[in-house]
């Protein structure tokens, strides 16, 4: 079976975006008055939550475990109002130029569809996100290079849960051993490899230290990667699953 489509995740695998989610989630905090502040190594240990709202309601619970039940409206509106500063806070620094997408990432989506590979996202980070990257790193008409984009609007069930890949693949309309994914984080990788997908995998300064051992690579980056050596690779992988 012949590679067709390329599958990426966006935070962290298509840019390095943590530390300026991080930055974003601290300015939101920091605006409501609340005195918290996730540093590195807290927010290295929150990453392994996935979701925005969802580390905010972990670290909320955290601080204080005696909340309430009758308190959750309001604990939902505040983690909603939090998320929305983050999330404008977060939009303002890709506006001004804060990122760019990791190295090699931007030759490979435009190698891709001359080698007559589609390409698809495949995230539970939110639409606006999303837009905010890459009409920043690929141009307005960034959502023409992808067939399909399934994202938290489309797949609420977060990674490592594989709802995310499998409806990628089913809108498609191709099988997962025709498909290559990119991950950065052991959460990711969990989703696709839960879809059937053989996963590329690129970690960051937040992630390096997860388990990587059913990916079918980890690089240091997409730099100077290939189709014709991506295909390669596939089709070790088929060659692997053949294997009694």
């Amino acid at each position: 079976m012949r590679l067709s489509a390329l599958i990426f995740d966006v935070d962290g695998t298509l840019a390095d975006t943590e530390e300026l989610h991080r930055q974003a989630f601290n300015e939101a905090f920091a605006e409501e008055g609340l005195g918290w502040d996730w540093g590195p190594a807290l927010y290295t240990e929150l990453l392994q939550i996935s979701g925005g709202r969802e580390r905010i309601r972990a670290f909320r619970q955290r601080m204080q475990p005696d909340l309430r039940a009758l308190d959750a409206l309001a604990l939902d509106a505040t983690i909603d109002r939090l998320h929305e500063l983050k999330t404008a806070a977060y939009e303002r620094r890709v506006a001004a130029g804060a990122l760019q997408l990791r190295p090699g990432v931007q030759a490979l989506i435009e190698a891709a569809p001359a080698a007559g590979l589609r390409l698809a996202i495949a995230t539970t980070t939110s639409p606006v996100n999303i837009g905010a990257l890459l009409r920043r790193t690929l141009g307005p008409d960034w959502s023409y290079r992808f067939a399909v984009v399934e994202d938290a609007s489309t797949a609420p069930l977060k990674k490592p849960h594989p709802q995310v890949y499998r409806q990628t693949l089913a809108r498609l309309g191709m099988d997962a051993r025709a498909c290559l994914a990119f991950e950065d984080s052991g959460n990711g990788l969990a989703a696709a490899r839960g879809a059937g997908l053989a996963t590329v995998i690129t970690p960051t300064a937040f992630t390096a230290h997860h388990d990587f051992a059913s990916a079918l690579r980890v690089c240091e980056s997409l730099q100077g990667l290939t189709p014709e050596r991506l295909r390669e690779w596939h089709a070790e992988s088929l060659t692997c699953l053949e294997l009694p």
